[in-house]
């Protein structure tokens, strides 16, 4: 078992290393830092204070000369008065999971309750270097500069303790899981095109290097544990991961030892219980899936029942996005609600069947908007929430066969209050400079799939799932940006679609057409639209006849330079003159009398998100003979 899975990394290996060269080939000049993190860390579960050293060899390919580097230093978040813990305390809509009876619970942790990550030691190739913590961000100058194309080897001993839960990680949650460890080690800030990502932790969520991980963690050996990675002693480890009808070699003393290897990942989370049951469950030609999950008589069944439709979810996106390139997926039990890791999950388990499954196929779908494509979640939040909300909503209605006809009808009527209130900001807000975290979740999450469900309005249904795949194919394991998922559906569509990446990400101006007027010209009849907001689209409009007959008019939009494929193919559809977006009006006739009209509706399909729907049909006065 163990030499199969160490032939399957090292298969991996050759796999990723030949597609990053094809997509630097695809995208020019591009290129990406890495990163190989070597750390052996010792856990004591009694204090949550643990201590490691960390080898890291840093490979500079970039076309600059780094003379200083930056680690994020996350559990010094949870510290009263810190950045996180004031920036709580100040926003006007706190979050409920960390404020409580108008109180921040970061502000009233004592000495032995918060988290803390020190660094006693940092050197440079076995020279000391200086370096100052500022916060969540240890500030480092190098004595010897990396050159572009050079390598250096940094080694660090470090300490830390585990914070009461709080956000995401920390120790004890709600529901009694002893340890979630996430952003629980030094790690190396990211450098790119637009330089250093040293971002201080605030609220939100992370941007980091590729590379490779081998991990090393010894604690109390009644622990088990799960989350990122392949494990390299289970026949040392047992706990469920020895192989099937074998026993695990009996450990000597209190502590054992937990050995894994995560290739070509930009994160590495684990966690860790002594009263974790563990299930795994193997995918038909995917990956081992792994279940860890709290002995509590309440929650079995709903776990028993969620690992069928876990691997229904992973052949869902893996049919939908991509084929998952990894052996292992573990979905464990912590944390504070969901949040994605790299080959892993922590999502709490005290939830009802529907709702657990749904943070399960929300987390999951995170493995390929966020851990396979690596968009930085601190300034182009809404490509990783928002696309995973887009397939995990497509996934939920299929897996659960829930038959919606418009699965994503909530996720518009959240965005119509977001535009609508007044508090809207544009999507290129950085992730912690939005006013209110209401603001924040709507542009992430619901504003961000409604780019995508709203590009298939757009381009075709079958060129949006054609562009998905092309995105996917083109950018894994890269850091796109907002610009590459645009030029990939350029390419699959042959439109020009600048415009909608600008007016939809890059502004607050809203969609907003109407059906002004509907007047008698002889036996035809002239329908007027008008176009009330700023942001411009293409128009399908559907008019439905006194005799039951219906067919459809297109008005491209002319910056598209071009036309769609007919949405309704069972329909008639009539396309129209190109709509110039500095006209705010547009008119077209219908070979028919106003007579024999029996209603008109723009955008028959909801997925065009106007804001004031009410002014987007035209009902005739005339009953139907």
């Amino acid at each position: 078992m163990q030499n199969k899975l160490l032939v399957s990394v090292k298969i991996l290996f050759v796999f990723l290393s030949f597609a990053l060269s094809l997509q630097a080939q695809n995208r020019g000049s591009y290129w990406q830092q890495h990163v190989d993190y070597t750390m052996d860390v010792t856990m004591d579960v009694n204090t949550y204070q643990y201590s490691g050293t960390q080898k890291l060899i840093y490979t500079n390919n970039s076309p600059d000369t780094l003379s200083k580097v930056y680690y994020h230093l996350y559990f010094n978040a949870f510290q009263p008065g810190s950045e996180m813990d004031v920036r709580l305390q100040s926003i006007r809509d706190p979050d409920g999971r960390m404020f409580v009876d108008n109180k921040s619970r970061i502000a009233s942790l004592g000495k032995d309750e918060m988290g803390y990550l020190k660094v006693s030691s940092l050197e440079q190739e076995g020279k000391a270097l200086s370096y100052t913590e500022a916060g969540t961000v240890l500030e480092v100058e190098l004595l010897e500069p990396i050159a572009p194309g050079g390598k250096t080897t940094l080694q660090m001993v470090f300490n830390g303790q585990v914070p009461v839960q709080i956000r995401r990680s920390g120790r004890n949650n709600k529901e009694g899981v002893a340890l979630s460890m996430s952003q629980w080690y030094p790690k190396l800030a990211e450098y790119d095109f637009e330089g250093w990502h040293a971002d201080p932790y605030i609220a939100r969520e992370f941007h980091g290097v590729w590379g490779d991980f081998d991990v090393k963690l010894t604690l109390d050996k009644n622990y088990i544990v799960g989350g990122s990675g392949y494990l390299q002693n289970p026949q040392e480890v047992g706990h469920g991961y020895e192989a099937p009808g074998t026993q695990a070699k009996r450990v000597k003393g209190k502590m054992l030892t937990w050995h894994f290897k995560a290739p070509k990942v930009h994160d590495f989370m684990w966690a860790a219980d002594p009263e974790y049951l563990h299930d795994t469950l193997e995918v038909a030609d995917g990956p081992t899936l792994h279940f860890l999950y709290k002995n509590n008589p309440a929650i079995l069944e709903n776990w028993k029942n969620l690992q069928p439709k876990t691997a229904l979810a992973m052949e869902f996106f893996s049919k939908h996005i991509g084929p998952y390139p990894y052996d292992q997926y573990s979905v464990v039990q912590g944390g504070d609600g969901g949040m994605e890791y790299a080959m892993s999950t922590l999502i709490t388990g005290e939830r009802t069947f529907g709702s657990l499954v749904g943070v399960m196929a929300h987390e999951m779908a995170h493995s390929w908007f966020q851990h396979i494509l690596a968009t930085n979640e601190a300034k182009h939040e809404w490509m990783d929430e928002g696309f995973t909300t887009f397939v995990s909503t497509l996934c939920m209605n299929e897996i659960m066969e829930e038959g919606k006809e418009n699965p994503f009808e909530n996720v518009y009527k959240s965005y119509y209050a977001l535009a609508n209130s007044g508090q809207e900001q544009p999507q290129t807000t950085h992730a912690d400079r939005y006013g209110a975290n209401f603001a924040y979740g709507i542009s992430a999450y619901n504003k961000g799939s409604i780019f995508l469900s709203q590009l298939g309005y757009v381009i075709g249904q079958d060129k949006l799932m054609q562009t998905i795949k092309k995105y996917y194919e083109d950018f894994k394991f890269t850091h796109p940006v907002p610009n590459d998922i645009k030029r990939t559906a350029e390419k699959v569509s042959g439109l020009e679609l600048d415009w909608y990446l600008t007016d939809w990400t890059q502004t607050t101006n809203t969609i907003d057409y109407a059906i002004k007027e509907v007047v008698a010209d002889g036996e035809k009849t002239k329908i007027i639209l008008d176009r009330k907001g700023l942001m411009p689209m293409p128009l399908d409009i559907l008019v439905v006849y006194q005799d039951g007959t219906r067919e459809t008019f297109y008005a491209p939009l002319r910056i598209m330079r071009g036309e769609k494929e007919n949405p309704f193919p069972d329909l008639k559809r009539t396309v129209l003159p190109d709509w110039p977006w500095a006209f705010p009006t547009y008119e077209f006739t219908v070979d028919k009398p106003i007579s024999a009209i029996s209603g008109i509706v723009i955008d028959p399909s909801h997925l065009m998100a106007d804001v004031n729907k009410e002014d987007n049909s035209y009902l005739s006065p005339q009953k139907p003979e």
